[in-house]
C-alpha cells in the first residue's frame, strides 16, 4: 500500500480548483491545504483541507509535494520556496514573467536533483498531440520540412478571468506569453531548437501594455522552418498547427479546454501523392474527451514515486521554451524600443 503524498495547492482561483479534482481522484494523493489571496482568514473547508491567505502560512504544513496556480509574478519565487521548504513542484505555464525568472528557478533546481519540478505545458498531454508525436518518431511521413501554428482568442481577458493579464508589472508579456507559450511548446516539441528568429509584435488594437498579437518567422539549424501567429483579435477562436513532411501532412485542428470554444480536436493525417494533383488520401481523428489534466498530474507523480528523471515539462523544457518566447520578443527592436525598463531584465541567452 503506497502512502498518499500530502498536497498544498498555492492559488486556488480557476486553474487551482481544477488541479484540486486531479488530486482528489488520484489514489496516491492527499490534499491538505490551499492559499488565495482572496481568502479573507485563515481557516478550513467543510472537508477538513486548511486554507490560508499567503503562501508561506501553507509552507508552514507537513506537505510533499507544492502545486503552484499563482500569477506570472509570483511563479518563480513560490516555486524556489517550494523547493528550499524540500517539496516537489509543479507549477502552471508560463513559468515566470520572463527568462531571468526562469534562470532564477533554474539555478536553484540545480540545488535539489532529489526533487521533482514539472511545468504545466498541458497540450502536450492532449491525445491528438501524442498521436501526431507518435506519427513523427515513426518516420512514416519522412523529415519535417515546415511548420506553421495558430492560436487565437478574441481578447485578452476572457470567461470572466481577472485582468492581471493586462497588466505588464504582473503578466510580463501579452497572449504570446500567456497562450501562445503553449504553441511555442509544441513548435519546439516537434521541430527542434528554433536559432533563427524574426518577428513583429504589437498592441495596437486592444492598446494595453502587453502584446495582442504576436507573429513570428523562425528556422532550427537544420532548416526547418516555423511560423507562428498568437492572437488576441481571432474573433473566432482558433488552434491550429500544420505540420508538413517529406511524404505527407499532420494537421492538429481544435483543442478541447474548459471553454469548448476551439471546436473538435482532431489530428488529419495526409499522405502526399507525388503523381498526383494536390487532393491526396487523408484521414481525420476526432478526440472526445481530455484526460490531459489527469494525464500530465500522473506523469508527475510517476517520476516522484521511480525516482526517474521527468521526460516533459522539465525545468530544462521550461527553460528552452521561455528562452524561444523571449527571442520572439526581442526579434522586433520597435516592440522592445517601447519597453526601455524591459531592458534590464533580457538576458543574453546565448551566454546560458
Amino acid at each position: 500500500m503506497v502512502e498518499k503524498l500530502k498536497v498544498g495547492i498555492a492559488g486556488y482561483g480557476v486553474v487551482g480548483k481544477r488541479r484540486r479534482i486531479c488530486i482528489d481522484k488520484h489514489p496516491h494523493l492527499k490534499l491538505i491545504a490551499v492559499c488565495d489571496r482572496h481568502f479573507t482568514e485563515n481557516s478550513k473547508f467543510e472537508d477538513g483541507v486548511l486554507y490560508y491567505n499567503n503562501y508561506k502560512d501553507l509552507l508552514t504544513q507537513d506537505l510533499d509535494i507544492l502545486l503552484v496556480c499563482l500569477t506570472n509574478d509570483m511563479a518563480a519565487e513560490v516555486c524556489i520556496a517550494g523547493l528550499e521548504n524540500s517539496l516537489h513542484v509543479f507549477c502552471e505555464k508560463p513559468p515566470g514573467r520572463n527568462l531571468a525568472d526562469i534562470i532564477h528557478v533554474r539555478k536553484c533546481k540545480q540545488k535539489y536533483s532529489d526533487l521533482q519540478l514539472m511545468y504545466g505545458f498541458n497540450h502536450r498531454h492532449h491525445h491528438s498531440v501524442i498521436d501526431a508525436l507518435k506519427i513523427m518518431r515513426s518516420q512514416e511521413l519522412g523529415k519535417i520540412i515546415n511548420l506553421k501554428g495558430v492560436y487565437g482568442k478574441s481578447k485578452l481577458v476572457t470567461f470572466n478571468q481577472s485582468d492581471w493579464r493586462t497588466k505588464r508589472e504582473i503578466a510580463g508579456g501579452g497572449v504570446l506569453l500567456d497562450q501562445g507559450i503553449h504553441l511555442v511548446d509544441l513548435m519546439r516539441l516537434f521541430a527542434g531548437e528554433f536559432s533563427e528568429v524574426y518577428s513583429f509584435v504589437s498592441n495596437n488594437y486592444w492598446n494595453y501594455d502587453v502584446e495582442d498579437n504576436a507573429y513570428a518567422l523562425m528556422k532550427t539549424a537544420d532548416g526547418v522552418v516555423g511560423m507562428l501567429h498568437s492572437s488576441a483579435t481571432q474573433w473566432r477562436h482558433r488552434f491550429e498547427l500544420d505540420i508538413n513532411f517529406e511524404k505527407g501532412s499532420l494537421i492538429l485542428g481544435g483543442i478541447l479546454s474548459g471553454s469548448k470554444s476551439y471546436g473538435d480536436e482532431t489530428l488529419k493525417i495526409i499522405w502526399a501523392d507525388h503523381n498526383g494533383n494536390g487532393d491526396p488520401r487523408e484521414q481525420l481523428t476526432r478526440y472526445n474527451t481530455d484526460p490531459s489534466w489527469e494525464e500530465e498530474i500522473r506523469v508527475f507523480i510517476q517520476a516522484i514515486h521511480l525516482n526517474q528523471p521527468l521526460v516533459s515539462g522539465s525545468i530544462e523544457d521550461a527553460y528552452k521554451t521561455m528562452a524561444l518566447v523571449s527571442k520572439i520578443y526581442s526579434a522586433d527592436k520597435v516592440w522592445m524600443e517601447k519597453w526601455q525598463s524591459e531592458k534590464a531584465l533580457l538576458v543574453d541567452i546565448t551566454s546560458e
